[in-house]
């Protein structure tokens, strides 16, 4: 299992991987936004916690995310990544976050990549709890996500965590539950990967 999700964070990391980039699918679509986010519950082995993803000022990366959610994609996934300022001796610009993903199990392949929403362009800030897509070059999105711990400004469009400084595709914030989130961070690792992961149990849209 361990080596497993060693290939996943291999695959999934926030660094840029390099210049060839994925074929971009046609953006998936959302019902008409009522002005309202949508809530989603993420139970892990370590508790559960909301997200409030918006429909409204990301609706691109939103829609994504939310297929994977309506799939059942998350179910059986994990917290397999968790960054502090001790597990990062190579950037220069440090960050706190915790990565997760969909079931790596599920025969079924990601959908294509979607186009990354820029935080110039949505106004959806990197701050503590906001909730963003891991990507490699722009345009690669496509499963893995990750949570803030405190404000990350070097996530942002401009930001120079990634080298293109195009940033990440912020989507929603953790509604509640963020000492959850804060307990999955602090959960044992090496380098970078949680040991061993935090399993997901199940994300589902809040009626």
């Amino acid at each position: 299992m361990r080596t497993r999700w060693a290939r996943w964070l291999k695959a999934a990391t926030l660094v840029a991987l390099g210049s060839g980039l994925a074929r971009v699918a046609s953006a998936p679509s959302v019902a008409a936004a009522s002005g309202d986010p949508v809530l989603v519950v993420v139970e892990t082995e370590m508790g559960a916690f909301e997200l409030e993803v918006d429909i409204d000022r990301a609706p691109v990366t939103a829609a994504n995310f939310l297929r994977y959610v309506d799939g059942g994609f998350y179910d059986g996934g994990a917290f397999f990544r968790t960054v502090h300022a001790d597990n990062q001796p190579d950037d220069s610009i440090r960050i706190a976050v915790v990565q997760g993903g969909r079931n790596p199990d599920l025969e079924a392949e990601s959908f294509p990549p979607v186009p990354l929403e820029r935080t110039s362009e949505t106004g959806l800030l990197h701050e503590d709890g906001t909730v963003s897509m891991a990507r490699g070059g722009p345009d690669t999105a496509t499963q893995s996500f990750f949570i803030c711990i405190g404000d990350q400004p070097s996530l942002d469009f401009g930001g120079m965590r990634n080298p293109d400084g195009q940033g990440f595709a912020a989507f929603g914030r953790v509604a509640a539950g963020m000492d959850v989130v804060r307990a999955i961070h602090r959960a044992p690792y090496d380098a970078q990967q949680l040991t061993p992961p935090v399993r997901i149990t199940r994300v589902y849209r809040k009626e």
